[in-house]
C-alpha cells in the first residue's frame, strides 16, 4: 500500500503497468488542429506519465506506442511518428538514464528505418543496467504478431531437437515473447473512451485489470493515473479463483 501525500489517499500500487494511448488525432481534430500537434501533445503527455509512474512506485510501464497495424495510416502521419520518437530518445534519453530507468523495446525490427532501429538498440543498450523502473516501449508491436514470431521459434528449437514437445507449456511460451523477464502486466489503462486491447499484450493480459477512460492521451496526466490507480486498488482479483471470506 502506498499514499499520496499531495491527494491523500491510499492506494494499492501495481507492479506493472500497460497503457494503450489513445486519441492523438481527435484532440487535435477538436481544436481544429493538424494531426501532428495531436502527436506533438502525446509526447509531452507520454514524459509526464513516465514520472508521474516512478512516483507512484510502479516498477514497469509499458505503452503502446507504434502498432504494426500503424502502417497503414497516411505515409505523412508515419513520418511525423517516427521523427518524434527519434526527438523523444534524443532528447530525452539522458534525463531517463539519469533518473535510473532501464528501456525496453518489444515489437518487430522488420520494416523500421535503420536510424530509427539504431535508436532503440541505443536506448536499451545505454540504460541496460538501471534499475529503478523499466520502461518497455511497444513500437511496431501487434500481439499476434509477437506469439506468431515465438512458435516460429519455437517450431524451429523443437525441429533442431533443442526442446522436445512434450516441453512446450505456457511458461515455454512466455520465455519466447518479446517480455521474457517482464511481468504481467496488473493494470491496462485504455484511453479515449475506446473500449477493447487493440491487440496489445493479448497473451500477457489473461488476469490484468482493465481501465477505460474517457480523456484523450493528450489530457492523461498525473491525476488521471492516481484516479486510475484507486479504481485499481478497489478491484477484487481472483485470477480464476475465489476470494476468501473476511468477514468470518
Amino acid at each position: 500500500m502506498s499514499q499520496n501525500p499531495e491527494n491523500d489517499f491510499v492506494y494499492t500500487t501495481p507492479r506493472h503497468v500497460g497503457i494503450i494511448m489513445d486519441g492523438n488525432g481527435r484532440w487535435a481534430q477538436r481544436r481544429m488542429l493538424p494531426r501532428s500537434h495531436g502527436h506533438k501533445a502525446g509526447v509531452d503527455a507520454l514524459k509526464k506519465t513516465v514520472r508521474a509512474a516512478r512516483e507512484f512506485g510502479i516498477e514497469y510501464l509499458t505503452l503502446f506506442s507504434f502498432s504494426s497495424e500503424n502502417w497503414s495510416r497516411p505515409e505523412g502521419e508515419i513520418s511525423e511518428l517516427f521523427a518524434l520518437l527519434r526527438l523523444f530518445i534524443r532528447r530525452d534519453l539522458a534525463e531517463l538514464h539519469k533518473n535510473n530507468i532501464c528501456v525496453r523495446v518489444i515489437g518487430s525490427s522488420e520494416g523500421l528505418p535503420s536510424d530509427v532501429l539504431n535508436l532503440l538498440v541505443e536506448a536499451e543498450n545505454l540504460t541496460r543496467n538501471n534499475d529503478a523502473q523499466v520502461l518497455v516501449i511497444a513500437f511496431n508491436y501487434g500481439a499476434r504478431d509477437e506469439i506468431a514470431r515465438a512458435m516460429k521459434l519455437i517450431a524451429k528449437k523443437v525441429k533442431n531437437d533443442e526442446i522436445s514437445s512434450d516441453e512446450i507449456d505456457s511458461q515455454l511460451i512466455s520465455d519466447h515473447l518479446d517480455t521474457k523477464g517482464i511481468p504481467d502486466p496488473d493494470m491496462i489503462i485504455r484511453t479515449s473512451g475506446e473500449k477493447r486491447l487493440s491487440n496489445f499484450l493479448m497473451w500477457q493480459a489473461t488476469y490484468s485489470e482493465l481501465i477505460f477512460v474517457d480523456c484523450l492521451w493528450p489530457e492523461f496526466d498525473k491525476s488521471t493515473l492516481s484516479d486510475c490507480l484507486v479504481e485499481y486498488g478497489n478491484r477484487n482479483r481472483k485470477f480464476g479463483g475465489l476470494v476468501k471470506d473476511t468477514a468470518s
